[in-house]
């Protein structure tokens, strides 16, 4: 009886003890150098499509826009199939190829304002006005892909 007391209560520390890390970046994993900023947003019920409509002439073609000037490598729309659970339901997704091409540079945004043009950006201003009443932005980030050696 005492010495399965024993292993139990050695089992038990076993378990309890803290997780230690064994990975080492760069070793056993490497961080790409494409950076992808991600846009968390929650769409009031019944609102998705009305906000893609509006994304779709102001954030998808200015990123479309960019892609094509080669300021960024790609971007993405999701939207969750289940739009009444959780913090968000849809999400905003564009990658670069690197950090450095998140820095402000005058000569990026006026290539992009070149191609843009003043139409687009009043109608993306006057669109952007609606968007209080559809949306709220609950998240912002900026992921690296991790890959595995």
């Amino acid at each position: 009886m005492k010495i399965r007391t024993s292993l139990t209560l050695l089992t038990a520390m076993c378990l309890t003890q803290p997780a230690y890390a064994q990975l080492k970046p760069h070793v056993d994993y490497d961080y790409s150098t494409s950076v992808s900023s991600v846009s968390t947003v929650r769409v009031h019920a019944n609102m998705i499509d009305y906000y893609l409509e509006g994304i779709r002439g102001t954030w998808v073609a200015a990123a479309e826009a960019r892609k094509k000037l080669g300021q960024i490598e790609s971007y993405s729309v999701y939207v969750s199939e289940l739009p009444l659970s959780g913090d968000f339901n849809v999400v905003l997704v564009t990658r670069v190829k690197n950090a450095a091409d998140l820095e402000p540079s005058k000569e990026r945004n006026d290539a992009f304002m070149k191609a843009w043009g003043d139409a687009n950006e009043k109608q993306t201003q006057e669109k952007v006005k609606t968007y209080p009443d559809l949306r709220e932005i609950t998240g912002e980030y900026r992921l690296r892909e991790i890959t595995f050696k």
